[in-house]
């Protein structure tokens, strides 16, 4: 009695927030026409917010995998004063509003001398470049969280049986304690790849809306619901959902691949 009470009770809340996801997918599903997706996805427009957007994203995860995995196994491994503080500081990008990180982004390049100095080599302000790096803030964090748990969750013996062996330290990560983890990583960058891909507001401040140069998918909606291209827009947000689904399929593929989950 008391399991199918239970049941009952924690099956409602999951319903009605499913139910609630349904329903935005349908109003953006029944106002849009097929000729109308049609027209939008052989639009030039939409070619090069696709284009943009996976073409940024793509770099962006690149560049967090670099960054991401050797701080990941840094904190998964070594204890070091001000660990706790730091972890804190990896995770802001997560908690705060990226309108705030784009403007501090933007602030920091502006008005900082470091900023000037960085921003003169890399041109990133109004730039494509802005969007790759908003892209890397926001979706580095993901991927050191990911991967920070993995490692914590691979016994650090193995490590030190590899070293008995002959292996030195380094040989033993890479031999050993990436492998084991590369499932787990994988499953880490495709979760930052989609925050990337769906990134806006720190884009927004950063690189700018301009049509048909910084216009990523997210800014092409915003574009054509400023100006009331409504169909276009609809258009869009069904493609960005279509990138969704498979995002969430190869999620669960890779997930499923090793029997393992990540949350």
């Amino acid at each position: 009695m008391i399991q199918n009470n239970l049941k009952t009770i924690s099956t409602i809340p999951l319903i009605l927030f499913l139910a609630m996801i349904v329903c935005i997918l349908i109003s953006i599903l029944e106002n849009i026409s097929i000729k109308n997706l049609f027209d939008a996805l052989v639009s030039e427009e939409v070619r090069f917010s696709v284009a943009l957007s996976v073409k940024c994203s793509i770099i962006a995860i690149i560049l967090a995998l670099l960054i991401g995995v050797p701080s990941g196994y840094a904190l998964a491994r070594y204890n070091f004063k001000g660990k706790e503080i730091i972890d804190s500081l990896i995770n802001l990008p997560i908690l705060l509003p990226p309108l705030v990180l784009g403007f501090g982004l933007l602030l920091f390049l502006g008005n900082n001398c470091t900023g000037q100095f960085i921003n003169n080599i890399l041109d990133l302000v109004f730039t494509q470049n802005g969007i790759i790096l908003a892209q890397f803030v926001i979706a580095t964090p993901f991927i050191i969280r990911t991967t920070r748990a993995v490692f914590e969750s691979i016994d650090v013996k193995y490590e030190y049986v590899a070293q008995s062996l002959g292996l030195s330290r380094s040989e033993s990560f890479l031999k050993i304690t990436l492998p084991m983890a590369k499932s787990g990583i994988l499953a880490g960058a495709i979760l930052g790849w989609a925050r990337a891909i769906g990134e806006f507001g720190a884009t927004l401040m950063i690189a700018g809306a301009t049509k048909m140069k910084t216009e990523t998918l997210p800014i092409a909606i915003f574009l054509n619901v400023s100006i009331g291209n409504i169909d276009l827009a609809l258009a869009i947000a069904v493609v960005h959902i279509i990138i969704a689904v498979l995002i969430i399929s190869l999620m669960k593929f890779v997930i499923n691949l090793n029997g393992e989950r990540y949350g």
